[in-house]
């Protein structure tokens, strides 16, 4: 069939159904909860002056929540959600700039806790 050709229904084994052409895949996305989460966590460190700058693409296997020291750099953090790893290992991970993954789990405010700083007692 030809573009802006119609198609017609078949009987009997035909094609069955014609997906509409540009029509968007399925994305993962963060939902509101989630965002809450991340970005409570992001407005803190920038507050602190640590971090100035994010960016968060949406694939059709992963969401991911990028977060720079500055916009020219590579992001030092990336908080990822892949829910096909949900099940075995936890749906999201905060993996560093070097590739190296500080922890991942099923909980997204368990594992935002690794870019807390760790509060020390000065005596």
């Amino acid at each position: 069939m030809s573009e802006g050709e119609i198609a017609e229904p078949t009987r009997g084994g035909g094609q069955g159904v014609i997906p509409f052409p540009g029509a968007a895949p399925k994305q993962v996305t963060f939902n509101r909860d989630e965002l809450r989460e991340i970005l409570h966590v992001y407005g803190r460190k920038v507050a602190e002056g640590e971090w100035r700058d994010y960016a968060i693409d949406f694939a059709r296997d992963k969401a991911t929540f990028k977060i720079y020291r500055r916009t020219s750099e590579m992001p030092l953090y990336r908080v990822e959600k892949d829910p096909r790893l949900a099940r075995r290992q936890g749906a999201y991970a905060v993996v560093a700039q070097s590739g190296l993954v500080l922890k991942r789990g099923g909980d997204l405010r368990r594992v935002l806790g690794v870019l807390e700083k760790r509060l020390k007692v000065v005596e």
